[in-house]
């Protein structure tokens, strides 16, 4: 055997995620061993639906179905699996007592009323590029339960409001499937070992650089942005910035996350009050993109944490990314009412 060989034998393997929450699970709130098991159970239905997206093409996972989800989207096959999954792995689990999901009208309840958390989920983000072999992902928010324990999960569960996340994540299926969480302590990323069916500490607090030279929104809705979002954009131009635009909100926020960056989604006429969903979109994204260092706003007086939720499948404008591209954005006034 040669020395390089032997060197490359040496080599750790690395942290498991199950190692990782078994030592950190002290910075946890309420740490009693419920959120560790939650976030494994999690984890689990994430390797479920890498190997589904894995065989996309080579099984009867994919195209449209004849059905819509609550937002008035079709539904693909591969987004009503992965609700599954993700919907089964929680209930198994036991930790918690209800579901909100982006394929749902309803709150799921897990029939286990003595759980602690719920859970707010986007099972799987991008369904338009499923089909094409394009990255997607999968979102979700944890809260601490306020209503008594023993009773049934209500919407005020789920609508107390971004800052009260207890942990919060996404999990990409990419080139590598990569799972990205915190606790409120750091944002932690952990890449997928296929081979021996584990996840592992990949990247150590992650930190967004806070200048880039990234911009990603869809240019197509160009005439129907605010005129402050379209002068923002066309400085970015000036300043030879590139833009890239995937069209899986997982993917472009991961790239910006990593490069620097800013993701825009704008109000239009259309959707006047935003597209994205507040409690299982960017509520999520937006503690960790400050978890990070970097920035989530709605406006140039309100971050996406501190808007407040009246309704289940709020929609919300979003402007996230590096916190010195996001001041040149919103500083010069606000960017919340859509073009006439």
């Amino acid at each position: 055997m040669s020395i390089n060989q032997e060197n490359t034998l040496a080599q750790p393997v690395g942290i498991t995620l199950e190692r990782y929450i078994m030592r950190t699970q002290a910075e946890f709130p309420f740490a009693t061993g419920e959120l560790s098991q939650l976030l494994r159970d999690l984890a689990l239905a994430g390797k479920i639906v890498h190997r589904e997206v894995n065989r996309a093409g080579l099984s009867d996972i994919t195209g449209g179905m004849s059905t819509q989800n609550v937002q008035g989207e079709q539904q693909k096959r591969l987004d009503v699996e992965a609700h599954i999954r993700f919907v089964r792995a929680l209930k198994n689990g036991r930790e918690t007592c209800a579901i909100l999901s982006e394929e749902e009208a309803e709150i799921i309840h897990t029939d286990n009323d003595s759980g602690n958390y719920v859970v707010a989920m986007d099972p799987l983000d991008g369904s338009s590029n499923i089909d094409v072999n394009v990255s997607i992902g999968t979102l979700f928010s944890i809260y601490r339960r306020v209503t008594p324990v023993g009773s049934k999960a209500t919407a005020a569960d789920f609508l107390q409001g971004g800052r009260k996340q207890i942990a919060a994540g996404y999990i990409l299926y990419g080139s590598s499937t990569m799972l990205v969480y915190t606790t409120g302590h750091g944002v932690m990323g952990f890449t997928y070992e296929q081979s021996l069916g584990e996840f592992f500490l990949s990247h150590p607090s992650i930190r967004i650089p806070q200048d880039g030279r990234i911009f990603s929104c869809n240019e197509g809705y160009w005439f129907d942005y605010p005129e402050t979002v379209r002068s923002f954009l066309m400085d970015c131009k000036r300043k030879e910035y590139s833009g890239r635009y995937i069209g899986s909100l997982v993917a472009d926020y991961h790239r910006n996350l990593f490069n620097g960056g800013i993701y825009l989604y704008p109000p239009t006429s259309k959707n006047p009050n935003g597209k994205l969903r507040l409690l299982y979109e960017c509520y999520p994204l937006a503690m960790l993109i400050e978890q990070s260092g970097g920035q989530a706003v709605v406006s140039a007086t309100e971050a996406i944490l501190d808007v407040i939720p009246t309704e289940l499948h709020q929609r919300t404008p979003l402007f996230i990314g590096s916190t010195n591209l996001v001041h040149s954005l919103v500083g010069s006034g606000e960017v919340v009412e859509a073009s006439a």
